[in-house]
């Protein structure tokens, strides 16, 4: 169904919704009316939003995932984080070769 017709019926539907619903709820032409009127609106614009909602939905399934671009990219930041994993790694045993060193003059120089 197209989303015209969608809005299309669905506004008749409350069109006599509106009828049904002035009928019971008012007395007077004029109530009638504005119940009519109000009823309608509301399903107008709800019909609207129901469209929009799905149209929505329709175009995020057709998105085309790049699975190529994102595996190439992947790759790039796997070898970047092991290069800084080596990097840090040399660091950490530069920085505990410093502190062995250092904890050996200073209990050298205590005896």
């Amino acid at each position: 169904m197209f989303g015209e017709n969608f809005v299309y019926f669905f506004t008749v539907q409350g069109f006599f919704i509106g009828i049904i619903f002035g009928i019971l709820k008012s007395f007077d032409a004029e109530g009638l009316l504005v119940y009519t009127f109000f009823i309608t609106i509301f399903f107008y614009l709800f019909s609207h939003v129901i469209i929009a909602f799905y149209y929505k939905t329709i175009t995020g399934k057709t998105y085309n995932f790049p699975k190529d671009i994102h595996e190439k990219e992947l790759d790039i930041f796997v070898k970047e984080i092991n290069k800084r994993e080596k990097l840090i790694d040399s660091a950490c045993k530069i920085t505990d070769m410093v502190i062995k060193m250092n904890s050996e003059d200073i209990a050298g120089q205590k005896l």
